[in-house]
């Protein structure tokens, strides 16, 4: 059993795969770092050795995740919101905010960002 930032990863995962129950890590950023230190991707959780886990640990102390990513998320739209720019109001109606095309692919995204809720209110 590996306990990494928190998470028990389960011992049976490859490697790669286990390092995604992470906020913050994807599976590009975990082929990155297991690439990095020449660790095989498809070596199981449980197979690791001491020295490659601390290696892992020691690697995911110095990257933002869980909590701090979170709470850095959270201020930078806090901040769109502060200056009530354009990005601010797409987020607010929960709408795609990277210039996507709604007009074909709207209701996909709406249906993603939870369109159903309640539309809130833009205050002007």
């Amino acid at each position: 059993m590996f306990r990494l930032q928190w998470h028990v990863l389960p011992d049976k995962k490859a490697i790669w795969i286990a390092l995604t129950y992470i906020y913050g890590i994807g599976l590009s950023t975990s082929k990155k770092i297991l690439n990095q230190y020449k660790i095989p991707l498809e070596k199981k959780v449980g197979e690791l050795t001491e020295e490659e886990q601390k290696i892992l640990t020691d690697h995911l102390k110095e990257m933002i995740l869980e909590n701090d990513l979170r709470r850095e998320i959270a201020s930078s739209i806090k901040r769109l919101k502060e200056i009530k720019c354009y990005r601010w109001m797409r987020h607010n109606l929960w709408l795609p905010v990277r210039w996507q095309n709604t007009r074909k692919r709207g209701k996909t995204a709406k249906k993603l960002l939870w369109r159903s809720r309640v539309r809130p209110v833009l205050k002007k």
